[in-house]
């Protein structure tokens, strides 16, 4: 396995990615293996468990729903399981949908998700604050997942990226990525092909949507670092210095 491999071949996770490599505060690089991002990890082999410890993950933060947790369960021997919950929404509004007689097309169901992502950066700002506190604590290797690894997931990679100082077209191209990694675990069910195909990936737009949330409030990006994320200026320098490289003497 190469030091700089972003795309980590796993047999139980199909999105499972290191945030390595992206250039943040004044060109300084995000250090490899200290910062991975995946999809739900109940589906790992032994294989998975022991590239898991070869690659010294000792923390996980996982934003999955109660529900979801309790379902797709997993344990890693000397790693810290640490439960951020931020409950799934879009299936619920696509059965109110359903029970109104209303036809779910494609195009309702990117506005699902674009919903989705405008609850995620306002409504759920004090869990991914307390996901950066743990962050600050130490540099630990880590995982942070949800179910699919894409919106949970992608918005907190993309507030981690641009608080480190990553600019936002390379933010979105991480983002993106799931589109080239994620596999479905579960069986697709009966809704239509598009729809699917709406809730299985992700866009740019979706993306767009969190963050335009974001810099249209008062004070915009860095008033949310710092007000809603609790990243205060020593808070993002001590980010900094524990995920970037050091600068170069």
């Amino acid at each position: 396995m190469q030091t700089n491999e972003r795309v980590l071949r796993l047999q139980g996770a199909s999105n499972f990615r290191d945030l390595g490599g992206y250039h943040g505060h004044g060109g300084r690089p995000l250090r490899w293996r200290r910062l991975f991002r995946s999809d739900h990890l109940g589906g790992l082999t032994e294989p998975d468990r022991a590239a898991l410890v070869a690659l010294g993950v000792k923390r996980t933060f996982d934003f999955r729903g109660t529900q979801e947790r309790a379902a797709e369960p997993y344990a890693l021997p000397g790693v810290a399981q640490h439960a951020l919950s931020i409950e799934p929404t879009v299936v619920q509004r696509m059965a109110e949908i359903a029970c109104a007689g209303a036809a779910l097309t494609a195009e309702r169901a990117a506005e699902l998700m674009c919903e989705l992502y405008q609850r995620l950066a306002v409504d759920q700002a004090h869990r991914f604050a307390e996901w950066f506190a743990h962050l600050l604590d130490d540099d630990a290797p880590l995982v942070f997942h949800c179910t699919a690894g894409k919106d949970r997931t992608g918005v907190a990679a993309a507030l981690l990226l641009i608080a480190l100082g990553v600019p936002r077209d390379v933010v979105e191209r991480d983002y993106l990525l799931s589109n080239d990694c994620y596999r479905p675990h579960t069986p697709r069910g009966e809704l239509p092909g598009d729809v699917l195909n709406v809730l299985w990936t992700v866009r740019a737009s979706f993306l767009h949507t969190a963050l335009a949330a974001i810099d249209g409030a008062a004070g915009g990006m860095q008033a949310y670092l710092t007000q809603r994320l609790r990243l205060s200026p020593a808070a993002r320098q001590r980010l900094a210095e524990l995920y970037l490289e050091p600068a170069p003497r």
